[in-house]
């Protein structure tokens, strides 16, 4: 429009015209319902809405989803102040929505680090001090080696370190609190005088993660979802970075057969309460990370449709963690073991940073900071 020589004024009034968003409504009042349908068509937008609900038929709460220009849900919020039915609180949420959605990338800052997000894609290096993971089990379980391997990450362009110590890979089973400190703890004391990189924790237990504070991480990777209380008030008490990831079930059993409804209504709505209850135990808002767990609970189809709708966790307001590294998605979508999944695993850190991603958890760390950065260059313009 500046090339074209619109003035300033009229690039103000007719540049949300041209921003088309969908916004999906659930648990409405039918009579709400149909007071967005009138209202939204006035405003040359729309919204579909049950039939039975067009007809007055439909009693119990009901789903909308809303199409239309950011111009007309300004428009449209403006109208639904005075409106009965709660439409007053939904307007709100509609406004908080679209302003998640577009907001910038914040700066995380994590034990004396910056990890500017709104500049580039970060990179964190998965390092499992285990003898089983699905993925490099065995390879790095001796301290050394462990230590070599993260030193290695870095020098290859990982922002960050994810430190774990129990497997997660479908059907594993639980390692006992003495086990799971003994192999993190030495790695992480090591690594917090070696490395100018922040440290992340990848564990559910509340006395690891308190020990791995301790000895110098200061990010908590939970796959838990910070559904342990103790976890909360930890996090809460420490003011760490920490990311709050979608699991259905447990690594033992989240493979046997995962189901959903809505998979992207439900990972939403759990990554919504969650941080909520994270806010409302004192955790920070700029503390907290998504992820929306892929391969935790999902099928391969399950994981192609999040990778598609990812750009919908933006509408919750924080920054997004996704882990695709090796995935079996990747396999079964290629037909090709764990050790050959580099190619599939590009495609899909691609997509993601596309998608809005800003952290990606990756193992082969030299190849996947080179995808950022030429994805970065081709989607964020630097």
């Amino acid at each position: 429009m500046r090339k074209a020589g619109v003035d300033e004024r009229g690039i103000e009034v007719m540049a949300p015209k041209a921003v088309h968003r969908l916004v999906k409504l659930e648990a409405l009042d039918p009579r709400a319902a149909n007071i967005l349908k009138q209202e939204m068509l006035a405003l040359d937008g729309e919204v579909a809405i049950s039939k039975k609900v067009y007809y007055l038929t439909k009693k119990e709460t009901t789903d909308a989803i809303l199409l239309g220009t950011t111009r007309q849900y300004e428009e449209l919020c403006a109208k639904m102040v005075e409106q009965p039915f709660g439409l007053a609180k939904v307007a709100e949420e509609i406004k908080k929505v679209l302003e998640n959605y577009s907001s910038p990338s914040p700066v995380l800052r994590a034990g004396g680090h910056e990890l500017d997000l709104g500049r580039r894609t970060h990179a964190m290096g998965a390092l499992n001090v285990t003898p089983d993971s699905f993925s490099d089990g065995g390879r790095f379980f001796r301290l050394d080696r462990a230590v070599a391997h993260a030193l290695k990450m870095v020098e290859e362009g990982a922002d960050l370190i994810d430190v774990g110590g129990e497997s997660t890979r479908p059907g594993a089973e639980p390692v006992s609190l003495d086990e799971e400190l003994n192999r993190v703890i030495p790695v992480i004391e090591a690594l917090s005088s070696k490395i100018d990189k922040p440290i992340s924790i990848d564990s559910y237990k509340p006395e690891v993660v308190q020990r791995a504070l301790d000895a110098g991480a200061s990010i908590v990777n939970d796959i838990n979802g910070l559904r342990n209380e103790k976890m909360v008030e930890l996090v809460a008490r420490r003011s760490v970075l920490v990311c709050i990831m979608h699991m259905q079930g447990t690594p033992r059993d989240m493979q046997l057969n995962p189901r959903y409804e809505c998979l992207m209504g439900e990972i939403i709505s759990f990554l919504r309460q969650r941080a909520q209850v994270a806010l409302g135990a004192g955790v920070r808002r700029e503390n907290i990370i998504l992820d929306p767990g892929i391969g935790f609970g999902k099928t391969r189809e399950h994981n192609l449709e999040i990778m598609r709708r990812l750009s919908e966790i933006k509408s919750l307001g924080f920054p997004i963690l996704i882990g695709t590294s090796r995935k079996s998605f990747i396999g079964l979508t290629l037909d090709l073991p764990v050790e050959e999944r580099l190619e599939g695993t590009a495609a899909t850190v691609a997509y993601a940073i596309a998608q809005g991603a800003n952290i990606v958890r990756v193992h082969d760390v030299k190849e996947m900071v080179r995808v950022a950065r030429m994805t970065d260059a081709m989607v964020r313009g630097r």
